[in-house]
């Protein structure tokens, strides 16, 4: 069996904000072809790619209208042929996003189903009639904020909606719905893609009965921004056949060679519980979850995140671990109030040591931070409802610096969709390509490192320490050692070895640890190789042998 993903580093992008070859100000695929020997250069396997599909937009692409055709203002369907094969040459993987809870309410199916109740397709999406009173049948809630249930007159019937109201669920209890979109999958796999990450992939089924979701049994002080967390999905979300379907899924991918997948977990109550089930018995091969996508940030905290994944009774389930992403706030602006680099390489080492597979959102190798857009330059529906208490994604979500030297630093010779800003011009590749201890090439060294020591990429892992911000922990894989220290704090930290760092049976060597003191430097790091009483590290940005 070939786990390939297992030892890969991930690499996202962002196809509206990589690089715009049309002038339309919009990044399509002719410019991520482009720029693929600069993503082969960083050493990373492979590349997931968000939405490509025709689309209306509404959700940026995540709002489908046909499954299998690629919209015009990312290219033909030829430049997508053109990019996997060009990937392919430069040993890439190509994984695709899938979006299959839900689809545009453009998509010939949604029309049919929505003009005709005697349609063949009229129980593609999930219907229901409303309450003597007229109102929903049922409290459940939308992710971007009101009723996640739509009124349709022609048919005098709520729809469900677990996004926008143009973002009409499917019913996944009917199998024709599950054949057409295993179909689509099909398709994609038949045109050589490597894999699919699957958005909202807990999203699939719902309750039959449409039961209430019950109150979340997390107490708030006061009322959050958007009032969906204050229901525990119980029933929207999270159904017992999911997995059915997962195995369907699995066994689709299983009939052609050395393809993977990874699906995205959206719960705020029982996350990492969900990514277990998942990805066991046949169903995903990876899964991840907001966890580390959050506002949290401590050593205590991404310990019991892996060890929780990582328990006892983990049979082979693997994660796929992020910082940052298309849906987050950029982890420096969300963790470092000063975003500063030294940050940045800390987050860096520390996520392409921990067990699982690392996936890098694009510009995260610049060391690039949030934009700050005004109300007016926002496009995201999340941000313009819950303004400005939430400005929504378009923050991590402007386009790639390529050149500081150009007009919106290379993106496009047009009116970017969103706008470059001073502060994310001044972390261009061209600022950094040629500086040693620039972020950028810090990454290239990193990856590089983890691809070379096995214990990176195949160890297990155990944590010795995470007190007052320091998070050491060791790696070990067959006769090979990593031992990784980890200061999450702002300012230098002197570990006492013989006070600090309880001994650990699994811990053969002590070339650091008979030391008294390890300093760390603020959000310093060391991760220490071991292999044949021959010893190797990497502290900050300075690599010794």
């Amino acid at each position: 069996m070939n786990d390939w993903w297992k030892e890969a580093v991930i690499y996202q992008i962002y196809p509206r904000s990589f690089l715009d070859t049309s002038g339309n100000g919009i990044g399509d695929l002719g410019g991520i072809s482009k720029k693929l020997q600069y993503v082969a250069d960083l050493g990373v396997d492979a590349i997931w790619l968000s939405p490509i599909f025709s689309s209306p937009m509404k959700d940026m692409g995540y709002d489908v209208s046909d499954y299998k055709s690629i919209d015009p203002l990312f290219g033909t369907m030829e430049d997508f042929d053109f990019l996997i094969s060009t990937a392919h040459d430069k040993n890439l993987k190509v994984i695709i996003d899938q979006v299959l809870s839900h689809s545009s309410d453009q998509l010939e199916a949604f029309q049919e189903s929505k003009n005709n109740k005697s349609s063949i397709k009229s129980d593609w999406f999930v219907w229901a009639d409303p309450n003597a009173d007229g109102s929903p049948p049922n409290n459940w809630l939308s992710v971007f904020g009101g009723s996640a249930w739509e009124w349709e007159p022609k048919r005098g019937q709520y729809y469900f909606h677990n996004f926008l109201p143009s973002q009409p669920d499917f019913n996944f209890h009917n199998e024709e719905v599950q054949d057409f979109l295993l179909d689509v999958v099909k398709f994609w796999l038949e045109k050589g893609v490597d894999g699919f990450r699957l958005d909202t992939v807990n999203y699939y089924f719902h309750d039959k009965q449409l039961r209430n979701n019950p109150q979340s049994p997390i107490e708030f002080k006061q009322p959050p921004v958007n009032p969906y967390y204050m229901q525990n999905q119980i029933f929207s979300i999270n159904q017992d056949e999911n997995l059915i379907f997962l195995n369907k899924f699995r066994m689709l991918l299983d009939s052609f060679s050395e393809k993977t997948s990874v699906g995205e977990v959206g719960d705020s109550h029982r996350a990492i519980e969900i990514m277990k089930n998942y990805t066991s018995e046949s169903r995903l091969h990876m899964a991840y979850s907001f966890e580390l996508l959050g506002n949290k940030f401590s050593s205590s905290h991404i310990k019991k995140t892996i060890e929780e994944f990582h328990d006892s009774e983990n049979n082979g389930n693997w994660p796929c671990w992020s910082f940052s992403n298309h849906d987050v706030t950029r982890h420096l602006s969300r963790w470092d109030q000063n975003e500063s680099e030294e940050f940045a390489k800390l987050t860096g080492a520390l996520l392409l040591s921990l067990r699982g597979t690392p996936c890098l959102y694009q510009g995260e190798e610049l060391g690039q931070v949030e934009t700050d857009l005004e109300f007016e330059e926002l496009t995201d529906p999340p941000g313009i409802r819950f303004w400005p208490l939430n400005k929504g994604r378009d923050g991590c979500r402007t386009p790639m610096t390529w050149d500081h030297q150009l007009n919106n630093a290379g993106f496009t010779e047009g009116q970017p969709w969103l706008p470059v800003k001073n502060k994310q011009q001044d972390r261009s590749v061209t600022v950094q390509e040629n500086n040693d201890k620039s972020v950028l090439n810090l990454y290239k060294k990193l990856i590089r490192f983890r691809k070379e020591n096995e214990p990176l990429v195949k160890g297990n892992q155990v944590f010795i320490h995470d007190e007052k911000n320091i998070l050491v922990f060791l790696r070990e894989y067959k006769l090979s050692q990593a031992l990784c220290f980890f200061n999450l704090n702002d300012k230098k930290h002197i570990i006492n070895t013989t006070s600090e760092i309880k001994p650990h049976e699994d811990l053969s060597f002590n070339a650091e640890l008979n030391k008294n003191q390890i300093e760390l430097n603020k959000f310093g790091f060391m991760i220490i190789i071991t292999s044949d009483l021959k010893e190797q590290q990497l502290r900050n940005d300075i690599k010794l042998y």
